[in-house]
């Protein structure tokens, strides 16, 4: 940039992606998120404005819609962007056409100035400022464990790079010396420690590798321990002997400390680029209702009045399963996801909420339901095949625009819900396919909340039956669930069918319920559903 350019500052795009959620999360963008942020400014609502074009305006002081003279303040003065804590204001901003950002609660505001005047001081050097570090606490943890051990401590990712160390004296070796220096273990030193079977020991499982010193090759006595996510590898942390002997805690401390740092390692395996992790925060907003979906459409391209789908995966819980490992499979699963998606529609966005993983489809063209199941059913048979992962699809229904989205977004959940709850055959299913399952869940969750609507006397049917064994209830619903056929209701219940006969009648005249009306028996059916 010469003298004679004026600054065109970074994106809201870039300081978004910086600060990142739970920091900061948009709640409206009317002018996209390209507009430039040129400087960020601290605003008191009892001061005068004193905002200019391009401004990121931080208010102090004011949460919400208390906040509103100053976002109509900062839109006429064409500021990028407001953030304010709390979450309304955002049709006062969208009127007074800024963008307007929530920040966290707990968020000190000193912290969110310095970040942001850190990308757009960067932008007006010429550079890119530092964004999505996940790794930086490691080296505080490689001083921790070298303290404790007595050692000099690197820690490794499993294709051998150093991701951080602690610091050393005169006594390091040239193996530790050239892994720092190169940022990765030197081929001719791999090469001798796989030939004595040290890192398959590592891959085998948890617990100490002990590597003896040999001075003629430049290798000082170490220990090492690997890394896991369940039975996957992440990588190792090495301890090199220094001028004094081990301590005595120095393999407990190790070991301690392979299994900290597995929950790190993963999170900087899954948390994905700061740039798209903007995108998968935008997809949330959408589905959650915090985000316009002009706001999306603009960032992705999508025109908003065409349709659009949502899209829900969840892995099946398996008991086997480790957090950690199941956490792999599920960053595992959403690049496959995205993948797919976007070979189907340019435009595709996915994000994880609440441990599901949501693939949102613009841009859809009419009569597009079959191209998306079969999508559905590509997906996860990929997943089957290449994750070694059981994921159930469920599709919400084709909306007619993406501001409806989170409509769709709660179609698929039901869809999932009623696939766990009636034991589906199939691991992908559309809203029409288990229809009858969802509009039952929804009357149900309706009773549920409405005990004023319950009949009495199941309560008084219900308190019998838990003094007399619990017998009764089981058999009207069986002779229910048969539509009154005796004999296939005994054979549910494997008794007889007098059986059966008998403790239906004995639950009428407990309850004082005759099933022998329809209405009664219809109410009694479903609030045994209960």
């Amino acid at each position: 940039m010469t003298a004679a350019e004026p600054f065109a500052g970074a994106s809201l795009r870039h300081v978004l992606a910086t600060l990142g959620e739970p920091l900061v999360r948009v709640l409206v963008a009317p002018r996209g998120l390209g507009v430039p942020v040129q400087d960020v400014v601290i605003l008191d609502p009892e001061d005068p404005p004193e905002t200019h074009a391009g401004d990121l305006v931080l208010v102090i002081g004011a949460r919400g819609r208390s906040a509103a003279a100053a976002i109509r303040a900062a839109g006429r003065a064409g500021a990028a962007a407001v953030a304010v804590k709390g979450e309304g204001g955002a049709d006062v901003a969208a009127d007074a056409g800024v963008a307007l950002l929530t920040v966290g609660a707990e968020a000190r505001w000193e912290q969110v100035e310095a970040l942001a005047r850190g990308v757009v001081d960067a932008a007006r050097a010429g550079g890119e400022a530092e964004t999505g570090e996940v790794l930086g606490d490691l080296f505080a943890l490689a001083q921790t464990v070298a303290t404790l051990t007595g050692g000099l401590v690197s820690i490794e990712d499993t294709a051998s790079r150093v991701l951080a160390y602690s610091r050393a004296g005169d006594e390091v070796d040239e193996l530790r010396r050239l892994s720092i220096l190169g940022r990765e273990g030197p081929e001719r030193y791999l090469a001798i420690l796989r030939e004595w079977g040290v890192y398959q020991r590592l891959r085998a499982g948890e617990g100490i590798v002990r590597v003896d010193e040999r001075p003629e090759l430049g290798i000082r006595r170490r220990i090492a321990a690997g890394i896991h996510a369940g039975s996957q590898p992440l990588g190792t942390i090495w301890v090199q002997e220094g001028a004094q002997p081990l301590t005595e805690q120095a393999e407990a401390a190790l070991l301690g400390a392979s299994r900290t740092l597995a929950p790190q390692l993963i999170r900087a395996r899954t948390l994905p680029d700061p740039q798209l992790r903007l995108r998968e925060d935008l997809l949330a907003g959408l589905l959650e209702g915090r985000v316009d979906a002009e706001s999306v459409a603009d960032d992705i391209g999508a025109d908003p009045a065409r349709p659009a789908q949502v899209l829900a995966f969840t892995l099946s819980r398996q008991q086997s399963t480790a957090a950690s490992d199941r956490l792999l499979r599920r960053a595992e699963l959403v690049h496959l996801i995205a993948v797919h998606t976007a070979a189907y529609r340019r435009t595709a966005l996915v994000s994880v909420l609440g441990g599901r993983v949501y693939a949102l489809l613009p841009d859809l063209p009419e009569h597009s339901a079959a191209p998306v199941l079969a999508l559905a059913k590509e997906i996860v048979g990929a997943a089957r095949k290449h994750l070694d992962a059981p994921v159930r699809a469920a599709l919400g229904g084709i909306v007619p625009r993406l501001s409806d989205a989170a409509l769709s977004r709660g179609d698929a959940d039901r869809v999932l819900m009623a696939m766990t709850r009636g034991h589906w055959p199939s691991d992908v299913a559309s809203l029409a396919d288990v229809r009858a399952d969802v509009l039952l869940s929804e009357v149900l969750a309706y009773l549920e909340d409405q005990p004023r609507l319950r009949d009495p006397r199941l309560a008084q049917l219900r308190a019998h039956d838990a003094d007399h064994g619990d017998i009764l209830i089981p058999a009207v619903l069986a002779y229910l669930n048969a539509f009154g056929d005796v004999r296939t209701a005994a054979r549910s219940l494997n008794i007889h069918p007098n059986t059966v006969r008998y403790r239906v009648r004995r639950a009428s005249e407990v309850s004082g319920i005759d099933l022998a009306d329809p209405a009664q028996r219809l109410l009694t059916e479903l609030l045994l559903r209960l």
